[in-house]
């Protein structure tokens, strides 16, 4: 392929993206966030028209001047993406069309990532999500696919988790298995990008962005791009050794925040209390099977069980403490805390800054802004799609 026609195809791809994530936009604006010139932007865009991709939505809102057309992807058009969050034991699916409208609702497999065959598993679940779509293969783009774990993006390798042949990468023997274009990438890196395209990151330079589920991850925007460190492993707040804790953490070390601030740990601690009698509403809850542990403890803490509070405060502290750190080497304008976690909104909040105001000097901390993600629980599927969409070329 010439460089010519290498080039027309990425501009042609940067142009589709950036109305994937700016919903609508005019020539000027096209060319001002992809840096190139309007003729050339010009050109691409009646090209995409012309091809049923792109469609004119109107005239822009009068600013005094000659009011530009305003561009959008055409909703009708039969191009799809199948997005999959997982975590340790459940995997969620969805097909997105590319205004991000589901054509499938969401679809839940309990699959525990520590099982041999697992990778199998998400073939036979993702094939299965296929069928039920009715789409042709023909029309997806292909997958994305946000997991926890060690993972190099560029190699498509999960160091962590479903390990396959030794010989194949997970990213190639999905693909290979599937038969579409298939993306990995570590869900906490991933919710970062969702957050820097669709919520609280937006038009931010330096944000943090705290992932609250089975384990406590990070994902790092740094002059208003994803930061991924130069090996691609950047992040791994969880592995910070803040912990007083001798508990053996899953990487293999002692003393990372983890074993004190994951949702398994919160479960855990609850599951113990029950046993040991405690007066709880977890005691009831936990007997319902139509939803996981993590699920109810969230809910409890959301209708203020004390014990579930307890547990939840001391997390957060412990989380509080890792973010001060954090504070004081990246001065960021914003952290946002996302992931499953994250449902129990404010009743975090107090731990947290508690913690930030006994660690963390008043002049720095007082420059950084803690919310929370309104993408809620669609934030991991977003973060899925946006994979693919940063991957493909749109042929």
């Amino acid at each position: 392929m010439s460089a010519i026609i290498k080039k027309g195809q990425q501009l042609r791809a940067d142009i589709i993206k950036q109305l994937y994530y700016k919903k609508k936009s005019s020539l000027i604006d096209l060319s001002k966030r992809t840096k190139k010139s309007l003729p050339l932007i010009t050109s691409a865009v009646n090209a995409l028209v012309g091809e049923g991709l792109i469609i004119e939505q109107g005239l822009a809102p009068s600013t005094g001047g000659r009011r530009p057309l305003i561009f959008l992807l055409n909703p009708n058009y039969k191009r799809y993406i199948i997005a999959v969050a997982m975590d340790q034991l459940t995997t969620q699916l969805t097909i997105y069309d590319l205004s991000n409208h589901q054509v499938l609702p969401t679809q839940v497999i309990d699959l525990d990532m520590t099982m041999s065959k697992s990778a199998d598993t998400l073939i036979a679940f993702i094939d299965d999500c296929i069928k039920k779509s009715a789409i042709d293969k023909e029309y997806f783009l292909g997958i994305g696919i946000g997991m926890p774990g060690f993972i190099n993006a560029e190699k498509g390798m999960n160091y962590s988790f479903m390990q396959v042949d030794k010989d194949i990468s997970l990213q190639a023997y999905l693909s290979k298995k599937i038969g579409l274009p298939v993306y990995i990438d570590n869900d906490s890196s991933l919710i970062a990008l969702a957050e820097l395209n669709f919520g609280e990151a937006r038009n931010l330079k330096d944000v943090l962005v705290v992932n609250i589920g089975w384990g406590t991850g990070l994902g790092m925007i740094i002059n208003g791009k994803l930061y991924r460190g130069s090996s691609g492993y950047a992040g791994e707040f969880s592995h910070i050794p803040l912990s007083n804790s001798n508990t053996l953490c899953s990487c293999g070390k002692r003393g990372c925040l983890e074993v004190e601030t994951s949702l398994l740990i919160m479960v855990q601690k609850a599951e113990a209390a029950v046993k040991n009698g405690e007066e709880t509403s977890l005691r009831t809850l936990f007997k319902d099977k139509s939803k996981s542990h993590a699920d109810h403890f969230l809910n409890a803490v959301i209708k203020q069980d004390p014990l579930a509070i307890s547990i939840l405060a001391d997390a957060a502290f412990q989380i509080g403490k890792g973010l001060a750190t954090l504070i004081h080497i990246l001065n960021p304008e914003r952290i946002v805390l996302s992931g499953r976690g994250a449902k129990a909104g404010k009743m975090l909040l107090p731990a947290i800054q508690q913690a930030l105001n006994e660690f963390c000097i008043p002049r720095i901390a007082e420059q950084t802004e803690i919310m929370f993600s309104t993408l809620s629980n669609e934030a991991e599927l977003l973060a899925a799609a946006s994979l693919m969409i940063e991957n493909s070329l749109f042929d």
